[in-house]
């Protein structure tokens, strides 16, 4: 079974690397550049990061001169928006600082420590940044340190600083890199009823494909034609799966979607019924039955196509959003 959904990830990969890449660049300064590298290096949808020094007097420095020229130890991280959304990168950006602390995180205290996003010439790029620190901003009485601004001066750091902790993996870090492995989200903001429960309260169909893997009739479900502005949670559990953002007409009969909310909202298993070779998509935390996912989708938006059981999903309208508890998502509706 291993064998059959790596060769079938395999095909999901090579989709993806023929198909249009959506990439973005963002700067994040959030002390020691060794952490920072290693936690996002394991983040899904990250195709490279590079450590240096940013926004400090002029062009030219290095690791012992940064106190001088007023850089900020800084990684440069290009990652695949069809894959994993700035709001997520921004938000695990947020998950393993201190935003208050002012030069400092952890034990390393200095200008050079200081915390600040930066971007390159992209102002739509910008303004998205600017909107998801405002965002964070509203949930705290005390004002951030982290700067926002453009990139200025931003300088390669030496072959020894790069993948550090690869190469030294007893070096220091003042992140905890298993971080990058968990939710963004908590988990234990949403509950998984027992069976019992969900046969009591789901319709017939709704338990019948979520539980059962059962498939509902094409062109049956509401969703498939709906495309207002929110997000898809899970039946189940409730948590957030899709972005009406992501939702296209594939003209299957299912609603149908580029790419997952975050990067953990799903999760694959092999599904070889029917005769047939597929990927089977589930709620990673509920164990709902979703769908399939396949290869067919728009280019340039990945080239995926997660084919979804409307009766799987819940609505939850963009502006109902906060009051249903799921303000954390809307950075990445539009």
């Amino acid at each position: 079974m291993k064998k059959i959904l790596f060769m079938l990830m395999i095909v999901i990969s090579v989709s993806i690397a023929q198909a249009k890449e959506n990439m973005k660049t963002v700067y994040l300064a959030g002390g020691c550049f060794w952490g920072v590298q290693g936690y996002f290096d394991q983040v899904a949808g990250v195709k490279s990061t590079t450590v240096g020094y940013a926004n400090g007097k002029g062009d030219k420095t290095d690791y012992y001169s940064i106190m001088h020229t007023d850089h900020a130890e800084t990684l440069k991280v290009e990652f695949d928006e069809n894959i994993v959304h700035l709001g997520e990168i921004l938000a695990r950006y947020f998950s393993i600082i201190d935003p208050f602390s002012v030069n400092q995180q952890g034990n390393d205290k200095g200008r050079q420590y200081r915390t600040g996003i930066f971007w390159q010439d992209d102002n739509e790029l910008g303004k998205e940044i600017k909107a998801f620190v405002a965002n964070e901003q509203k949930k705290h009485n005390k004002p951030f340190a982290v700067i926002v601004e453009p990139l200025k001066n931003f300088v390669v750091a030496e072959e020894y600083h790069q993948k550090y902790l690869q190469k030294n993996p007893n070096g220091y870090c003042h992140i905890d890199l298993g971080k990058a492995k968990l939710p963004i989200n908590p988990d234990s903001r949403f509950v998984v009823p027992t069976q019992s429960k969900l046969k009591a309260t789901l319709s017939s169909t709704a338990f019948a494909v979520t539980q059962e893997k059962s498939t509902e009739q094409a062109f049956s479900h509401p969703y498939d034609k709906h495309y207002q502005k929110g997000i898809y949670v899970d039946i189940v559990s409730k948590k957030p799966l899709f972005a009406s953002t992501d939702k296209f007409n594939s003209g299957s009969g299912w609603p149908s979607f580029t790419r997952p909310i975050t990067t953990d909202a799903v999760k694959f298993t092999p599904d070889n019924s029917h005769n047939m070779q597929r990927v089977e998509v589930q709620s990673r935390l509920g164990g709902s039955h979703l769908g399939h996912v396949f290869t067919d989708g728009p280019k340039d938006k990945g080239g995926l196509r997660y084919c979804i059981n409307g009766a799987a999903l819940e609505f939850i309208p963009y502006d109902e959003m906060d009051s249903k508890g799921y303000g954390d998502y809307k950075v990445y509706v539009k």
